[in-house]
């Protein structure tokens, strides 16, 4: 009889997922997102090669031109390769992350607080002046906030945390996951930098390279709070919007006075100081010991 170890394996394209799941998923992810970001990018809000423009401006681009790619990458990539490489039982391991809700208020209050404290602080130490921000600004914080969850969250976040992390940290540690996983992550960004949405063609050559090291720098923290809530899902897409929602909804209603290349700036900062500290006080591991499983 043929043991397990011993059984064939599967040939074919199942048999390359099953063995490459987590190469096969960032290409999928990568050639999914940007097939559909190209009539967005093709367009008026883009290029202009194609003539025509999304409905409902600004707000009408993100959720017709951006979002789709967004849901076509990585988190309809994770379920595909999830589904062939592991099953039912993978299914519902890869599932299971993204309805662990029951953590620790302290981590709520300290991503809803911690994120805008932080981003001021950078801001300020880039060269900002801030000011109260309005009261229908602080009305919009918190529908954009669940807004964010369901779409930038929720369509990201199953892919680069939910699926590639914990693979690569079980493969080649915490280290090594996040100098894959963060680099991936913002390559995935770059054909938007075509659009309104990076700026346009006409972008600084340096935005590009800032905001794939913002993304390095931000991934090591949130495998921090990945790993040290027991993988929940729903607070690494907290965190990862609560920066989106300061951004888009406060950032330029409290700094008035700079130029909108400055939430990059302080993005960076802020992200770039909290890697280094929890990088030296958890000495690479970032969490990793402290995985709760389930």
């Amino acid at each position: 009889m043929t043991s397990l170890a011993e059984a064939p394996a599967r040939p074919g394209l199942r048999g390359l997922i099953a063995r490459r799941p987590v190469t096969v998923f960032f290409v999928l992810a990568n050639l999914a997102s940007w097939f559909a970001w190209t009539p967005y990018i093709m367009s008026r809000h883009g290029l202009g090669i194609w003539d025509f423009e999304f409905a409902g401006g600004a707000l009408g681009s993100q959720l017709l031109g951006v979002l789709p790619g967004a849901y076509l990458g990585p988190i309809a990539s994770a379920l595909l390769v999830t589904a062939v490489a592991d099953g039912r039982a993978g299914l519902r391991e890869w599932a299971g992350r993204l309805w662990r809700w029951r953590v620790s208020w302290r981590w709520y209050v300290g991503i809803l607080l911690g994120v805008p404290a932080a981003f001021i602080l950078a801001t300020l130490f880039v060269g900002g002046e801030a000011q109260v921000p309005s009261l229908m600004v602080l009305a919009a914080f918190v529908p954009g906030l669940l807004l964010q969850m369901i779409t930038t969250g929720l369509a990201e976040e199953p892919g680069w945390r939910d699926f590639a992390l914990p693979r690569l940290q079980r493969s080649v540690g915490p280290l090594g996951a996040a100098a894959i996983v963060g680099p991936l992550w913002g390559l995935w960004h770059l054909p938007l930098f075509l659009t309104q949405w990076g700026g346009g063609p006409g972008v600084e050559w340096y935005r590009p390279l800032e905001f794939i090291t913002f993304c390095i720098a931000f991934n090591v923290v949130m495998m921090w709070v990945f790993n040290r809530t027991g993988q929940s899902l729903p607070l690494a897409m907290l965190l990862h919007v609560s920066v989106n929602n300061f951004a888009s909804v406060v950032w330029s209603d409290m700094f008035p006075g700079l130029h909108t290349d400055y939430i990059q700036h302080a993005i960076l900062v802020g992200s770039s100081v909290a890697a280094a500290i929890l990088l030296v006080t958890t000495r690479g591991r970032l969490g990793y010991d402290r995985v709760v499983t389930r």
